[in-house]
């Protein structure tokens, strides 16, 4: 019996340690940059902390204002950005590709978008203009 109680208390300690993204929950949720509420499926972001701490951005160029504000990238699990083509489905920040078009407006006013696919980010560049950018490329952009 005091086995199987150690053996369940363990369990339960490994899973509540568990590092993974939270929901976003649009509409109520506030960005951790800018403090708006987060309403916008194809544009919001976030990065959860090695620690398992997720904070909640409404646009992409909030979380990576607050990456460069606080030089943190390297104390992250998750960077994630909304896939623009999948509303409300975040990918991985460091492998997707992005897109700054006037014609694409997002909520901080950067234009900026995320694509999980380079293929079908450059179907949104041939209908809208702008410039594609990786997550690298990205970063230095925003920060001049």
């Amino acid at each position: 019996m005091k086995r199987n109680l150690l053996v369940l208390a363990i369990s339960l300690l490994f899973m509540a340690c568990t590092v993974k993204p939270s929901k976003i929950n649009y509409g109520s949720d506030h960005c951790h940059f800018c403090d708006m509420t987060i309403v916008d499926k194809t544009h919001a972001s976030q990065y959860v902390t090695k620690k398992g701490k997720a904070y909640m951005f409404d646009a992409i160029e909030c979380m990576v204002n607050d990456l460069s504000k606080n030089n943190n990238e390297d104390n992250m699990a998750f960077i994630l950005v909304s896939d623009y083509n999948k509303p409300g489905t975040l990918i991985n920040a460091k492998e997707a590709t992005f897109l700054i078009s006037e014609k694409i407006k997002s909520p901080m006013g950067a234009n900026l978008s995320a694509f999980n696919s380079k293929k079908i980010a450059e179907k949104y560049l041939q209908e809208n203009g702008g410039k594609l950018f990786t997550w690298e490329q990205l970063k230095v952009k925003l920060s001049q």
